[in-house]
């Protein structure tokens, strides 16, 4: 089922429990391996990071908000009604979410992501960093961050970082470097220049579109927060897949950015994110902005 509600819409009962109900299918569907290895005690050298780093559980995923604007009818008695940040609608028994309430407690984080979020998507793209953050955070390092092998061993890993510069311009990447990286990228980065420096062709600042969709809370509709964590968990597996890592032995081919061909291919797929996540920054503000 699918509905898209106007400004100020009323969801009936039956359309808002059969959307929530389709939100909980798919996100289940996004986080079903995940949840069956975590039973397992397995980990998983790639999608672990989608929910450590980005340390939201599953059911931070599985619960469905309507949005600003949208009034859901005969909700009163639900479970959502306990939850935060939601308030009586204006029909009886109606809930809807206060955005007033939310903007007003989170102030300047949401003053904070609004600006990192316009100013990376007036921001042009760029397309010459293939990668290599991570072939940086093993730099030199007898100690990886990862427990999987490195694909040329630790020497030509070295090499092949030598032989580039360093164009990482995602602070949350770069505060990875090891020591002896850190001097070799193109810019000294740090947290209070973030605004300044993040460009939409950064896989990192992709990814970090689902932080900014979770810390939002229930202003980002439901939709809109899963098609940020499916391009946060695709644009993961280029970035592992283009990393130092040899992870054949969980099935991922690597894209040898060390080579024309390899760099070609991270390149080509670099653009196709960037396209999906300008889409996506776009909502958010739009969200953020009211437009």
């Amino acid at each position: 089922m699918t509905i898209a509600p106007a400004s100020d819409a009323v969801l009936t009962a039956r359309e808002w429990r059969e959307l929530e109900a389709d939100h909980e299918v798919r996100a289940d569907a996004l986080t079903l391996a995940h949840r069956e290895r975590s039973s397992r005690g397995e980990r998983h050298p790639v999608e672990d990071f989608l929910f450590t780093y980005y340390s939201y559980k599953p059911a931070v995923l599985r619960r469905w908000h309507p949005g600003e604007g949208v009034e859901l009818a005969d909700a009163a008695t639900s479970r959502r009604a306990e939850w935060r940040w939601y308030a009586a609608g204006s029909l009886p028994g109606s809930l809807r979410v206060d955005g007033v309430a939310l903007r007003g407690h989170r102030d300047l984080l949401v003053a904070n992501i609004t600006r990192i979020l316009r100013a990376t998507a007036g921001r042009a793209a760029g397309f010459g960093c293939f990668g290599l953050h991570e072939w940086a955070m093993v730099y030199r390092q007898g100690e990886h961050r990862h427990p999987a092998p490195l694909r040329l061993g630790q020497g030509p890993t070295d090499a092949v970082v030598e032989a580039h510069e360093l164009r990482c311009t995602h602070f949350d990447a770069f505060r990875f470097f090891t020591p002896d990286a850190v001097p070799r990228n193109r810019v000294e980065l740090s947290r209070e220049s973030q605004a300044v420096r993040e460009q939409p062709g950064c896989l990192h600042a992709g990814m970090d579109l689902y932080k900014w969709a979770i810390k939002l809370g229930p202003i980002i509709p439901g939709d809109l927060l899963l098609d940020t964590f499916e391009l946060t968990r695709d644009i993961r597996t280029l970035d592992m897949r283009a990393s130092p890592y040899d992870l054949s032995a969980w099935g991922y081919e690597p894209v040898p950015i060390e080579t024309p061909e390899g760099k070609t291919a991270y390149v080509r797929a670099q653009r196709g994110f960037t396209e999906r996540g300008q889409l996506l920054r776009a909502r958010l503000l739009g969200v953020i902005e009211g437009s």
